[in-house]
């Protein structure tokens, strides 16, 4: 006997309408959540740089610093933007800052990069994790300052301090947070995997990375300044150069007005970057349904 196929379900003209209502549905409600995490995002980037320049003026007021050492807004501006010779002081200072910058760059991808992958394993294997993470948190107690003529020893006055110094400023706290946000992924979600016959492997890459992700970004976040704060120490223990190597000789010379700037300058900068990786974390996890974590 010959088979008859069945002929195929009709698709209900009502039911299909109203699957795509809802799909349109929760792309509106995913713009708006993305805008609105980004609105509260540049707003707060705004109020910070406000906090930070009251504070600024504040605290010169309030201790009454001489104006031949303590130099406010005013000041700064006027060195970079309206003396006779702002535009000689702009290309130094924007030069030690793209340099320091640099050796941010070199200690937040080491850092973070080691971090990452160290989580990962401590995440593969509870061993390793129990017999790794108390040493980690001894040498993170150790001051970098005192690490830091061993480390130039060790590796010279050149590129590769500065990546190892930097990256243990970025490190350690990175590593704790990513650590922390792997272990948050549901357990439920873990014994689904295992019952389907995933291996640890599967389970991290399908559950514990995607549930990692606000922590992953706070790490970021942590490491940016991290890096820049290691950058400065690179260059005034070790490599020289930059703003680190610079701020030293402006104290010295008694430039002040260079000197603020500087660290106007770095400060700036820091806060810059700080607020654009929390605006980036803010759309994506908006995006992802995950923004009540961030």
């Amino acid at each position: 006997m010959t088979d008859v196929l069945a002929p195929p379900t009709p698709v209900v003209p009502a039911a299909a309408e109203q699957v795509t209502r809802l799909d349109a549905d929760i792309r509106r409600e995913s713009r708006r959540a993305t805008m609105r995490a980004l609105g509260r995002s540049i707003l707060t980037f705004v109020l910070t740089l406000v906090a930070v320049t009251v504070i600024w003026v504040g605290a010169l007021w309030v201790f009454q610093i001489s104006p031949y050492v303590g130099k406010g807004p005013l000041e700064v501006w006027n060195f970079l933007v309206t003396m006779p010779n702002a535009a000689a002081n702009r290309a130094q200072l924007f030069g030690q800052l793209g340099e320091t910058l640099g050796h941010a760059a070199v200690g937040f991808g080491a850092g973070l990069a080691v971090a990452l992958i160290v989580a990962i394993v401590f995440q593969l294997s509870k061993g390793i994790e129990h017999a790794l993470m108390p040493l980690a948190m001894l040498l993170r107690s150790v001051p970098l300052v005192a690490m830091a003529p061993v480390i130039i020893l060790i590796f010279g006055r050149d590129f590769a301090s500065v990546a190892v110094i930097g990256g243990i400023v970025v490190l350690f706290p990175a590593l704790v947070t990513i650590a922390f946000g792997l272990k948050s992924a549901s357990p439920q979600m873990n014994d689904l995997i295992s019952v389907y016959g995933g291996s640890s492997w599967t389970r991290l890459r399908k559950v514990a990375l995607p549930s990692s992700l606000p922590e992953f970004f706070a790490a970021v976040r942590i490491s940016v300044p991290g890096a820049l704060t290691g950058a400065l120490l690179a260059e005034w223990l070790a490599v020289g150069g930059g703003i680190g190597g610079a701020v030293g000789g402006y104290i010295a010379a008694a430039q002040f007005s260079a000197m603020w700037t500087a660290v106007v300058l770095v400060t700036g900068t820091a806060l810059v970057l700080y607020n654009l990786v929390q605006i980036v974390e803010s759309v994506v996890l908006a995006r992802m349904g995950m923004a009540d974590r961030s």
